[in-house]
């Protein structure tokens, strides 16, 4: 198993394929149209279901309706540094959520089940309140505001150990790079939450997500980013390896037992 510092290079190779035909002159001066076979008539236009216009319109963004984050007020925030093994250099979840001024549709959901349910991911703002996501199908949608301040938020109710890489308009979150799955993460410990409010800027402190015009975005003006890749949130999950945590059995000092219904399970 290589460490989750290292580097893992993922190549993709396409072969494309192109023929061609050849169509002969007629040997007749005197031939006309008509001996010709007729053009085939174009195949009726297909009707879009009503779940494709949804999707279709969806990932239809005006150019005034994009949207990037950008380097915002700094915020305390503290971390160390600890080294830990991932269990796989596969990981356990991903997903994506795209983000614009512009009301999305799908059903609405205030968040997304990761690694089979034990993790929880939402987007909230400064108050901790949560922002609405959409789903259509295996997409995700967020209808974001300019100058909104948001959080990314994780819950583990497991008890495995997770690394998060998470990636904001195509930047690594931890050093401001192109985004890549092989860069090492912030660590969720078993049965616990945190938020990343921000770029990080050093051990103690994060620049804080900012919802911005994508000029002013820190993809736009940071030489590894790119303006293209503004709108997108990402995150990456690795189980990692560390013993499983098994909360201690609470007491009931004294008082009696609360009942169950179902004793014998």
């Amino acid at each position: 198993m290589n460490k989750s510092k290292i580097l893992l290079s993922l190549m993709l190779c396409g072969l494309f394929t192109a023929c061609s035909t050849t169509q002969n002159s007629p040997t007749s001066s005197e031939s006309s149209q008509a001996d010709y076979a007729p053009e085939p008539s174009p195949p009726p236009a297909a009707k879009m279901t009503s779940a494709q216009t949804t999707s279709a319109q969806n990932n239809r963004v005006r150019s005034e309706e994009r949207l990037g984050t950008k380097w915002g007020d700094e915020v305390s925030s503290h971390v160390t540094q600890i080294d830990l093994k991932r269990m796989s250099n596969n990981p356990v979840g991903e997903t994506q959520i795209r983000y614009a001024n512009k009301q999305f549709s799908g059903r609405s959901i205030n968040s997304i089940s990761l690694a089979a349910g034990k993790i929880s991911f939402s987007v909230i703002d400064d108050r901790g309140r949560i922002l609405p996501l959409y789903r259509d199908g295996q997409s995700y949608y967020l209808a974001a505001n300019d100058g909104q301040s948001y959080q990314l938020r994780y819950s583990n109710t497991s008890q495995q150990t997770f690394e998060i890489v998470a990636s904001v308009d195509g930047l690594d979150v931890l050093d401001g790079s192109q985004a890549s799955r092989s860069k090492s993460g912030y660590v969720l410990r078993p049965f616990s939450s945190f938020a990343i409010e921000g770029f990080r800027k050093s051990n103690s402190a994060v620049a804080s997500f900012t919802f911005s015009k994508p000029q002013d975005a820190y993809a736009a003006n940071n030489s590894s980013g790119s303006i293209q890749n503004t709108g997108v949130i990402g995150t990456v999950v690795y189980e990692l390896k560390a013993p499983k945590y098994y909360p201690a059995k609470k007491t009931n000092d004294g008082y009696a037992p609360a009942p169950n219904a179902f004793p014998a399970d």
